[in-house]
């Protein structure tokens, strides 16, 4: 895995909104700590809730002009991960931060949004929701986060909740995968969606595998009835974990499933935007490097993989140089698989060659539709009819896919500007990361046509789309931006 600095970016520059902090409304799960408030009132335009995709039926991939649901129930809105939003309200000149919530820890985890709530989940294992002015509705405090010195190796402290959580409107649940400390063990906690109440909670540490070396990062999912959480490691790459997907009923009952990269150590399947799901349900997963090198059996690492819904593997795809690309760390997993239609993958990683596969018959070993020089790519891309915007390390490109599997990068943005993307309101944004800058950027040439200030963010921090509104994770809670000014 070796992905790098996690760390949040510092800044000198603080957001001028004030912080304020307030007694709380209690209910179920509520711990007694002050409720969030926002910094200024709103002015977000209202949009009406839309019905979410039932969990085993993934939303038609998006199509260039298609008008989004209102709701962002997952990692950029969709099981596809497209990060497309609405296309109205149309971005202002000049959009703005209208408030900044105090939370209390560090938020990895992009908001996910659904009628009139927005779920922020914390470091802390904390769980808020709130509503668009920034106020609480209700919170959930899940048990102690592991620390620093409970861990092989890390880079984040305290770790708890860092994959983004799902929104099932079937249960009206919040699924969402907590770290927990002494012992450290990984669970899965099922809210309902109104109160914040627990209503189960499930393992899962299954064999095979170091649990204290296992991070869950990736974002989960639904699909098949089931919610699906991936694991990869620390950073640093230490102790005994491998690559691992776990399916859970939505009722919470029953055994899992799980997949697991067969490698001696690592794969890891860590990338945030967790798996990617295509109309048929199949999960789609990118792998980094794996114990195999030069002259060792495949394992299945530095691979773009495709699961069914009962965790069983349908087919795989790695470059001709994976061993070596396994030695250098210059693997896949790095960026999550991009859907584009229902015939193209698009997969990047580390090396800065990108790679187009086919949906369905991925090619095995060097079996690429083709393959192009790039960028290095750390993240989520958004994709829109065959464009892809990549969230590259020296600034987001826009990658065209002809429709014989052809890349064609039609704009790169400035270096600065490298966070996973989405689109919406007739813009496509992204985050500097390092100052802290949320970027509005023209989708025909990608142009900065305005920035707003957001405060620290987190290295992979993207923002979740909602009613006018770019809800940005920071590492004291959440900065509210309008999209109209």
């Amino acid at each position: 895995m070796r992905r790098g600095s996690a760390r949040p970016a510092l800044v000198a520059v603080a957001l001028a909104a004030a912080l304020a902090a307030c007694s709380s409304s209690g209910g179920a799960g509520d711990d007694g700590a002050a409720a969030p408030v926002p910094s200024a009132p709103a002015s977000a335009t209202s949009v009406a809730r839309s019905a979410a995709p039932a969990p085993s039926s993934p939303r038609a991939t998006a199509a260039a002009g298609r008008t989004a649901v209102a709701d962002w129930p997952t990692y950029h809105g969709d099981p596809q991960r497209t990060g497309v939003g609405p296309a109205t309200p149309r971005a202002g000149a000049h959009p703005r931060a209208v408030h900044a919530v105090r939370l209390d820890g560090q938020v990895y985890a992009s908001p996910i949004a659904f009628g009139a709530t927005i779920v922020v989940a914390t470091e802390a294992n904390r769980v808020y929701a709130l509503d668009s002015d920034g106020r609480q509705q209700w919170r959930a405090r899940l048990g102690r986060p592991a620390s620093r010195g409970e861990l092989p190796c890390g880079n984040i402290d305290p770790l708890g909740i860092t994959g983004t959580p799902v929104y099932d409107a079937a249960t009206s649940a919040v699924l969402v995968a907590v770290e927990l400390g002494s012992p450290v063990r990984h669970e899965l906690v099922s809210l309902d969606a109104a109160t914040g109440r627990v209503r189960w909670r499930h393992t899962l540490d299954l064999p095979g595998v170091e649990t204290r070396a296992m991070q869950q990062r990736g974002a989960l999912t639904l699909s098949g009835g089931r919610v699906w959480v991936p694991f990869g490691g620390l950073a640093g790459d230490c102790g005994g974990y491998k690559g691992r997907v776990v399916g859970i009923r939505l009722d919470g009952t029953g055994a899992p499933v799980s997949y697991t990269v067969p490698t001696g150590r690592e794969g890891g399947i860590w990338t945030p935007p967790g798996p990617s799901v295509d109309a048929a349900g199949h999960l789609y997963v990118a792998v980094g490097n794996g114990e195999s090198g030069r002259g060792d059996a495949y394992d299945f690492s530095d691979s773009v993989l495709e699961l069914d819904t009962s965790a069983r593997l349908l087919d795989s795809y790695s470059p001709s140089t994976w061993a070596s690309d396994n030695a250098a760390d210059l693997d896949l997993g790095s960026q999550g698989p991009a859907l584009v239609g229902t015939r193209w993958v698009f997969s990047a990683g580390k090396s800065g060659t990108a790679y187009v596969l086919r949906q369905g018959r991925l090619g095995g070993i060097g079996g690429e539709v083709s393959h192009a020089s790039v960028c290095r790519s750390f993240g989520g891309t958004a994709v829109v009819g065959s464009v892809v915007y990549v969230p590259c390390t020296d600034g987001v490109r826009a990658v065209a896919i002809s429709p014989t599997g052809r890349m064609a990068v039609r704009w790169h943005a400035e270096e600065s500007v490298s966070g996973s993307p989405v689109v919406a309101y007739g813009r496509v944004w992204s985050l500097d990361t390092d100052a802290g800058l949320l970027h509005a950027l023209d989708p025909a040439t990608g142009r900065t046509t305005a920035s707003v200030r957001v405060g620290d963010v987190t290295r992979f921090a993207t923002p979740a789309v909602h009613a006018g509104l770019l809800l940005v994770p920071t590492t004291t809670g959440l900065t509210v931006v309008s999209a109209t000014g």
